[in-house]
Order: structure tokens, then sequence, then C-alpha cells
């Protein structure tokens, strides 16, 4: 089993609470002068737990490893071949949302990131891709776009933010639960 971090926290609480990282790792929080025994004991209670948690994120991890390799982007020409074929196929969402919205970013960007689809930076107004997009239909990527759009105009996720992307989208649900979906199948 991975090792088991143990995070102290200055926090006034009484609870002990465990959970798994993003790199596999376990980690205990525990109230500030909490006894280290009791501490322990909780760990060894909850070993079955712990067990069957890093399971789990192994097998949610290679699947997710599993999605992605279905775009090998390794090679130089298979990013450049990747970011044309991505360029072509959003930049006229862009040009028509934009249009809509009364945006302009500054920059299109694009990366193979696996950590997010999209992001923009609103002191800059740039806006960064996924390569990974391609691996979505059309309507997930149309999400997308009009979602890092949308940050153009509202930065954050407050309902704001949702108010417009009903306005200019009004099937982003949809989108985000299919763009799930299609996650959780691998």
């Amino acid at each position: 089993m991975d090792p088991i971090r143990i995070v102290i926290t200055r926090r006034k609480t009484s609870r002990l609470s465990m959970r798994i990282g993003k790199d596999g790792s376990v980690r205990v929080s525990a109230p500030y002068f909490y006894p280290k025994a009791k501490i322990e004991a909780f760990i060894e209670s909850h070993r079955r737990w712990m067990a069957d948690a890093l399971e789990r994120h192994q097998e949610k991890s290679r699947q997710r490893s599993d999605f992605y390799a279905q775009l090998p982007l390794e090679a130089p020409a298979q990013k450049r071949a990747a970011k044309a074929k991505l360029q072509e196929l959003v930049t006229p969402m862009i040009q028509e949302y934009a249009g809509i919205m009364s945006v302009s970013p500054s920059v299109i960007g694009f990366r193979a990131s696996t950590s997010r689809w999209g992001s923009c930076n609103v002191k800059t107004k740039k806006i960064n891709f996924s390569l990974y997009l391609l691996l979505l239909p059309d309507n997930c990527i149309r999400h997308i776009v009009v979602h890092e759009l949308a940050h153009l105009l509202v930065p954050n996720h407050g309902p704001r933010f949702y108010a417009l992307m009903d306005k200019y989208f009004p099937q982003w649900k949809a989108a985000s639960c299919q763009t799930k979906e299609i996650l959780k199948g691998y």
C-alpha cells in the first residue's frame, strides 16, 4: 500500500478524515494536538476502506490513461497534426460565439493537457484548449468553447456565469454530462 501521509491541521475541528490524493497517497487529516495513538487506531480501523479506495483510484487512473491513449501525442508531428485539426474545428465555433457574445480572445492556444479541457486567462484574454478535445463529439467541444469564452465576461463559476451559459449554449448541461459519461466509459 502507498505511504500514508498524516496532515495536522490548525483548524478548530475535532474529527479525523481520510482521503486519497490525486497522486494515490492516503492522506489523514487530524486536529492539532490530537493523540497519536488515536490517529493510528483510526488508520488501522480504516485499512479495508483504504485498500478499496486505492483500488478504485488505480482503476480510474487506468481508465483515464486508456482514454487519452486514443490520441497519441508523443511525437512533434502528432502534436502538429492534432493542433491543425483542432484549430480547424474550433476556429469557426470561436468566431461564431465570440461575435454573438461580443468578446474577443487575444490568443488561442492548444496544449496536450489532460487536467482540463480548456482554460482562460481573463487578464490577458488568452484561451487554451486541450488537444484531447478531438476525442469528444462536436457538441461537447462547442460547450467547452462557449464555456471559455464566457469566462471573458465572468471569470468565476457563479450564477452570472451559468446564466451566460444558459443564454448562449442552452444545451451545455447535456454536453457536460455527455463528456463525463464518455470519460466514465474509460
